[in-house]
């Protein structure tokens, strides 16, 4: 049998060998296969049976073409993707991203970190994503309505309630989860199960929008209360202004924070006094503006292009709400400059590897996505159990789930943290806690 430094360096090897046109999946595997050398020292029977090879490598990945007709009479054809990660602990669940960027390596990437993700929540959901390289940006509802229906009539010969059950990411809000549903109910009945997100007059859960926001608060409150220290009265970054920022924005205020910028794609505002919430769900929910008009709206506020990593204030907690590496060494640097003492990851890897490193140099307590940003699968879990049940719960019900979860995420971190001696690398705790039970589930399974 291989020591574990020569198992994890084939590993790692293999995938470079097999794909090697896909950084962003080879980032997140390989930041994962290096946390987990204590687990593997201690169980070698997961070296024997090769755990770590099967889950690196998806059970299934389908790519297929996807022809839609723009209001114009042109055709187009796109790409979708559905990656079916690892089903030992449940059926397949992750979301579907509809941006230009989307590739079968973001997609890995995405998958690879529901894994973890999904099982850090206790629930009984496996790892999946998927998505296209459709740009809804400019497009009229018709057009995304045909697109959608277009998708689904490919995706749903590979989904279903028992088996994989996707929901919303970037790019896929209620507006495109309804078309999805309704193309998938035209070809197969109704079943309520078949994806979540959905609205709340067709089997969607309250909460469901408020849930990564409102979870990575409930995360980070958690993990600060364990360091003996508190939310109230400190000063917080967010990037982002879509659900999960505007979400995090609202609950980080009713704990008493302090939040001085939000941002989109072109830049980012900054207001000393504190973003106003209602300007920033007006301008982003119900315009759906571009993020510099909250400074023509509110005079203490300053618009900036670029990236908001690079404004440079004394802020105490940095929650990155955006996309995947839009943090890179130098705005970690800056971080640790400005006094930034704990960051929650809000968006499924915003810091790229060399930020991470920062991080830890530092002593800047990090909460990694696939724990702080869980609460949005949680809540897809539990629109799942009710829509099992045929019920429909309060928001106050669902609500309270997902505070107990998310606080039980943190706890199943700090206990692994302190079992394997990580000294609060919550990153590492994450990634052992989620994959033991995984891996002890496939295990039990045997070579399949």
């Amino acid at each position: 049998m291989a020591d574990v430094e020569t198992y994890i360096k084939d590993l790692k090897d293999s995938i470079i060998k097999r794909d090697p046109n896909q950084p962003e999946f080879q980032e997140a595997a390989f930041t994962v296969l290096d946390t987990l050398k204590p687990v593997l020292e201690k169980h070698p029977e997961y070296v024997k049976n090769n755990i770590l090879g099967s889950l690196v490598e998806p059970e299934r990945a389908i790519q297929f073409r996807v022809p839609w007709q723009d209001d114009e009479g042109n055709f187009h054809i796109n790409r979708g993707f559905r990656v079916q990660f690892n089903s030992a602990i449940g059926p397949y669940k992750g979301g579907l991203r509809l941006h230009p960027s989307v590739n079968l390596s973001i997609v890995k990437f995405l998958g690879f970190e529901q894994i973890l993700k999904n099982s850090l929540t206790g629930l009984p959901i496996g790892g999946g994503k998927g998505g296209s390289d459709f740009n809804p940006k400019g497009k009229s509802d018709s057009e995304i309505m045909r697109f959608c229906q277009s998708f689904m009539t490919e995706l749903q010969k590979f989904i279903g309630p028992d088996l994989d059950v996707p929901a919303g990411d970037i790019g896929v809000g209620g507006r495109e989860i309804g078309y999805l549903f309704g193309q998938y109910k035209r070809l197969n009945g109704f079943q309520g199960g078949i994806l979540t997100g959905k609205g709340l007059q067709y089997g969607g859960s309250l909460a469901r929008t408020e849930a990564t926001g409102f979870g990575l608060i409930y995360f980070l409150n958690a993990l600060i209360k364990d360091q003996k220290d508190t939310l109230k009265g400190k000063t917080v970054k967010i990037s982002g202004a879509g659900n999960v920022a505007i979400y995090a924005l609202q609950k980080a205020q009713e704990n008493g924070a302090k939040v001085v910028t939000v941002s989109d794609s072109n830049g980012y505002v900054y207001d000393p006094n504190g973003i106003d919430l209602a300007t920033v769900k007006q301008i982003k929910e119900v315009e759906r503006g571009r993020i510099k008009e909250y400074a023509d709206k509110i005079s203490t506020a300053e618009y900036h292009e670029g990236s908001v990593w690079d404004l440079d204030i004394n802020y105490d907690i940095a929650l990155p709400c955006a996309t995947q590496n839009e943090i890179n060494e130098d705005q970690a640097k800056l971080m640790v400059k400005d006094g930034a003492k704990y960051i929650a990851e809000g968006a499924n890897m915003p810091s790229n590897t060399d930020a991470i490193a920062v991080y830890k140099q530092n002593d800047i307590i990090y909460g990694p996505a696939k724990a702080a940003n869980a609460g949005g699968v949680a809540v897809s879990a539990l629109e799942m159990s009710q829509n099992s049940e045929r019920l429909s719960w309060t928001f106050d019900d669902v609500d309270k789930q997902l505070k107990d979860i998310m606080e039980d995420i943190y706890q199943k971190i700090a206990d692994a943290d302190a079992e394997y001696g990580l000294n609060k690398d919550y990153q590492a705790g994450a990634n052992i806690a989620g994959f033991e039970k995984v891996a002890k589930a496939m295990l039990a399974q045997g070579l399949v």
